[in-house]
């Protein structure tokens, strides 16, 4: 489940990606609510589009009405500031070629799927998560938000401990497209605080917009802090629970015939608030096994920039 349900490279990897993590199989059509309502599209044709075969990105309009008019600096210089006396920090660029679109489609043409598993409601899967992963030996990335850190802190230090890739995914689980630059601004600044205080652990420059809504504005505010905006390819939609028609069976299918080299898949932590389920817990180790027997690799976000 998205969100209150409730991530040029260098190397081999600089080559072609995808992210397996969606709304729908090998499109971003599809944006839902964790009850499964359909965000308003707008939220969405406002974005920028990343084509897959040339890695361009195709700019439509923006929102304005709440775009301020203080002019926009580079990643690479950008500050954060405190209080008075402490220390700024500048923020870490992007990586080559990532600015300025929400990836559904990473630089790779290796056999490699990222798993990449949204915590923001309940930690309810976690267990049976992380002993798949575990026992099988496959990576992954966790997008956690602020209040998921708060309110399961031994949880996100057990993912961070373990070794895997965290990223942000907003304090609040919000719609970002509806607020001020400063109010992004301060989502993604609480999360990200926050997470490096409970797991040690920096979330940059991993990024996933809460319930997949974005613009180019909001895109753009991601990027001068750092983040680089992690889409999905595939969204296995287990997060809809028995409740939404789902099964541990459905998820496998649509994360094995959504399968392309660099592929990402959207899964999550939490259970379905109505009936319970863990539908993606559930199906991981079948999704593991079946991406292994067609020759797939499952990887984290960090092993692109290595």
């Amino acid at each position: 489940m998205t969100g209150r349900w409730r991530a040029g490279l260098p190397g081999a990897i600089a080559i072609a990606a995808v992210v397996l993590a969606g709304c729908g199989a090998g499109t971003s059509a599809g944006t839902v609510t964790p009850s499964g309502t359909a965000l308003p599209t707008t939220a969405l044709s406002t974005a920028p589009s990343t084509s897959a075969s040339t890695g361009t990105t195709a700019r439509t309009t923006t929102r304005t009405a709440v775009r301020t008019t203080t002019p926009r600096t580079t990643s690479a210089t950008r500050t954060t500031s405190g209080p008075p006396g402490t220390t700024t920090t500048a923020a870490p660029g992007v990586p080559a070629g990532m600015a300025g679109a929400d990836l559904t489609v990473l630089p790779s043409s290796a056999r490699v799927v990222a798993l990449t598993f949204d915590a923001g409601a309940n930690a309810d899967g976690l267990a049976s998560i992380l002993g798949t992963l575990g026992a099988t030996g496959a990576q992954a990335t966790f997008f956690l938000t602020g209040d998921f850190v708060d309110t399961f802190p031994a949880r996100a230090r057990t993912i961070a401990a373990g070794g895997y890739t965290i990223g942000n995914h907003t304090q609040d689980h919000l719609d970002l497209t509806t607020l001020s630059d400063a109010r992004v601004d301060a989502q993604i600044a609480s999360a990200q605080a926050r997470i490096l205080a409970v797991t040690g652990q920096d979330p940059r420059p991993w990024f996933r917009f809460p319930f997949g809504a974005r613009d180019s504005r909001t895109i753009a505010d991601a990027n001068d802090r750092g983040y680089a905006c992690i889409r999905w390819t595939v969204d296995t939609l287990g997060w809809k629970g028995t409740s939404g028609g789902q099964s541990a069976a459905t998820v496998e299918t649509r994360v094995l015939d959504g399968l392309r080299p660099g592929a990402i898949v959207l899964m999550h932590i939490g259970s379905n608030p109505d009936d319970g389920t863990t539908l993606d817990a559930d199906a991981l180790p079948r999704v593991v096994a079946g991406l292994r027997s067609r020759g797939y690799t499952p990887v984290s976000l960090d092993s692109l920039l290595s």
